[in-house]
């Protein structure tokens, strides 16, 4: 017996450790069927899906550790009135996974800059840099505009084979996560010009974000791009359509720039708008739906707002137009800012969300010709401890067990944030008088004004055309260069490589088995 459980025992008495066990599982026949479910779910997965992807989407939980995981499928299971534990989210039935090292090319815990460069564009950078080599450190605005320090993403090698792509993200268009599809930046903090002056330099030697996406490629052939963050497209004098003024130094409004450059795209900046969109006949849709970030899911207008499946469902409703097939990255960028907050109500709340569009997008294609490959960029350091009974309900407190002190302590707790529940002698305060809301700020262990990165493996889960590819521990750059080895893309082997044209022989696959996406 280890030493805590023995310390456990010893402390409290072997009565404690006679829990709640659900009925059905006292019969050992439970456990064995279970066990022979996932046998023949592991026997099924030897059949590999060997087609050509077609199609690729990829899902990026930004911060959603395994805990994180862990965490919303209990709690989606406690919102269905059962236990919690045995529960399962829609990413967690895929039938591939794998586990990608986050570190990036300077700092063991990443952020969401060098991760994005990874997962995206298949090198590893320097912390806080984006679609740049290691080369260029954070600032060197020149640098970082020196083609030779500039990488591509999988979206632009995507466009060269006449793939419609794209991206959708709960955070702003020119957040760190997305910009990894078409940005090269010494700093994710170079989103608008006025941002690159606020570091003491001159706009104009290096390109801001904004104009980037909207003028350069391949932001300005992207077909969707859906989120927050229009005050980094105007002129500090115009209010944007949210009733904010822009923050462009440069006097250039992109947002007319874009849709001039774009005369059959749709604008929109509202649920309703969105929703009316008539994906059959839209070249190109770019929705912006807030001044700043995406409000939190669950303390958003969702008259006003669209959800993440929502924006999902009206991409890919636009892109299986094209013949070619496509490329769509989607993230779910709040999950990151609630445990930001130390706030995990909204951080699962956000996981849960997150999950109800991966399921969308499972049911709107074909395993058999679509890719799809979840992951995280980086995680955060949520934990789930003590011995709480099956069933405490996740976002509570620990109903079971009392430390030394006597009180009840939260089921869920961070390393680091800004609040520790402490009196001024340094004594724990007693949870039970701090009601929990959707918005609760749950207890860390040091002090520190926001929460930081964690920097363990986080989660890969694939299915589709050679999602058996994403198994084990890989690292973080390899993802895109997995995906374009399946969809015949890139400069880096395909399945493709024996033909003497990629362009016959991406044309024969897809043929081969189910057509051309009509």
């Amino acid at each position: 017996m280890d030493d805590m459980l023995s310390h456990y025992l010893a402390s409290r008495g072997t009565h404690d450790m006679n829990r709640h066990t659900p009925e059905e599982e006292k019969d050992p026949e439970f456990w064995r069927s279970m066990a022979r479910t996932e046998l023949f779910q592991s026997l099924e997965k030897q059949k590999l899906n060997t087609n050509m992807a077609m199609n690729i989407i990829m899902f990026l939980g930004d911060g959603m550790s395994l805990s994180t995981v862990t965490a919303a499928r209990i709690l989606k299971g406690q919102q269905r009135n059962r236990n919690g534990e045995e529960d399962a989210l829609s990413l967690e039935k895929f039938p591939h996974m794998a586990l990608s090292r986050t570190y990036c090319a300077n700092a063991q815990v990443p952020d969401s800059a060098c991760t994005a460069t990874a997962y995206l564009c298949g090198v590893k950078s320097n912390i806080i840099t984006i679609g740049v080599t290691a080369n260029v450190e954070f600032n060197n605005c020149s640098a970082s505009m020196d083609p030779r320090n500039q990488v591509s993403s999988i979206a632009s090698w995507a466009q060269s084979m006449g793939m419609s792509t794209g991206f959708i993200t709960t955070t702003t268009l020119t957040h760190a996560s997305p910009a990894g599809t078409y940005a090269h930046v010494a700093s994710r903090f170079y989103e608008s010009d006025s941002d690159i002056a606020s570091f003491g330099l001159e706009p104009e030697t290096c390109m801001d974000m904004a104009q980037q996406l909207v003028t350069q490629e391949p932001g300005r052939n992207f077909n969707v791009m859906m989120g927050g963050g229009m005050t980094k497209f105007l002129p500090y004098y115009q209010r944007d359509l949210h009733g904010n003024y822009g923050e462009r130094r440069d006097g250039k409004d992109l947002l007319t720039t874009w849709q001039s450059m774009h005369p059959e795209g749709v604008f929109v900046v509202n649920r309703d708008e969105l929703l009316q969109v008539n994906t059959s006949e839209a070249s190109h849709i770019m929705g912006i739906f807030q001044s700043k970030a995406m409000e939190i899911h669950a303390l958003a207008d969702k008259k006003k707002q669209p959800s993440l499946a929502e924006m999902t469902e009206i991409a890919l409703k636009l892109l299986r137009r094209n013949e070619e097939g496509y490329f769509i990255f989607i993230e779910g960028g709040h999950i990151d800012t609630a445990h930001h907050q130390n706030k995990a109500a909204l951080a699962l709340d956000e996981t849960l969300e997150f999950d109800k569009a991966i399921q969308l997008a499972r049911s709107m294609t074909d395993p058999q010709d679509t890719l799809i490959v979840v992951t995280a960029d980086h995680g955060h350091p949520l934990t789930i401890a003590g011995y709480p009974d099956r069933g405490t309900a996740i976002l509570g407190l620990n109903q079971h067990d009392l430390p030394m002190d006597g009180l009840k302590f939260s089921t869920l707790n961070y390393v680091l944030g800004p609040q520790q529940y402490l009196d001024e002698t340094g004594k724990r305060l007693d949870l039970e008088k701090f009601p929990r809301k959707i918005d609760s700020v749950y207890p860390s262990y040091i002090n520190e004004k926001i929460g930081y990165h964690s920097g363990e493996d986080v989660g890969i889960f694939a299915s589709g055309p050679f999602a058996h590819l994403f198994t084990g521990v890989l690292q973080q750059n390899s993802i895109p260069h997995l995906m374009a080895y399946a969809a015949c893309l890139g400069n880096g082997p395909t399945i493709c490589d024996k033909a003497d044209d990629e362009d016959e022989c991406r044309e024969n696959l897809s043929n081969s088995y189910y057509g051309r996406r009509k």
